[in-house]
């Protein structure tokens, strides 16, 4: 297995207030990972830093030995903890917009998960409820071929009696030599993972859970 992800010594201060306290960690390929740890621990900095959308404030991040860049986001599908899709576009349409913008999205897994979870594609986001909005962007995640696939608290909306469902649908489809990493505190996670990286003030603290 080769290594995906690399964080060497990072750091991230807004002000006299550390985010993220020299963080170093590796992520191979072929795992599933939670980032677990409470509210304002720094989970979604670490992840927007690996995203490229905030630099640090020191260190470094690869992607694959190539620093965080345009060429890294080819290989990362990134599902942010909000929702920024056009509220008024049909869920077809968006679809057709992720297929023109990223070369590795794969149409027929999107319908694919679309029927599973009977999602009208004809239906516009703005008719949904929260889940099913947060189960489309999800879909469109994973309907990228993707090396990495960064998750900031999927399905937080969901009903629970539908996250066994969800759950098995991620894991369902990515692709075999990717890897996962999952901010979540739903501990429904937390059994599908073969590691973590908890984060405290800033601070990680990795320990091995068997799969």
């Amino acid at each position: 297995m080769s290594t995906l992800l690399e964080c060497k010594d990072l750091t991230k201060c807004y002000g006299k207030k550390t985010a993220i306290d020299h963080i170093n960690l590796a992520i191979e390929s072929g795992h599933i990972i939670g980032l677990l740890g409470p509210n304002g621990s720094g989970k979604t900095t670490l992840i927007k830093m690996i995203n490229g959308l905030l630099a640090p404030t020191s260190g470094l991040i690869f992607m694959q030995q190539n620093p965080i860049g345009a060429e890294s986001k080819k290989h990362i599908s990134y599902l942010p903890d909000h929702t920024y899709l056009n509220m008024n576009e049909r869920v077809r349409d968006i679809i057709r917009y992720f297929s023109d913008f990223y070369e590795a999205f794969d149409e027929k897994r999107a319908y694919d998960m679309l029927g599973k979870l009977q999602i009208d594609a004809s239906d516009r986001l703005k008719t949904m409820s929260k889940g099913t909005k947060e189960k489309v962007q999800l879909i469109l995640v994973m309907s990228r071929h993707a090396d990495l696939y960064i998750l900031d608290e999927p399905i937080a909306g969901v009903d629970p009696a539908a996250r066994d469902f969800i759950l098995n649908i991620i894991l369902s489809n990515y692709e075999p030599e990717a890897s996962i990493l999952i901010s979540t505190h739903l501990r429904i996670f937390w059994t599908k993972a073969s590691s973590s990286i908890t984060v405290r003030s800033g601070l990680p603290h990795p320990w091995m859970i068997s799969a």
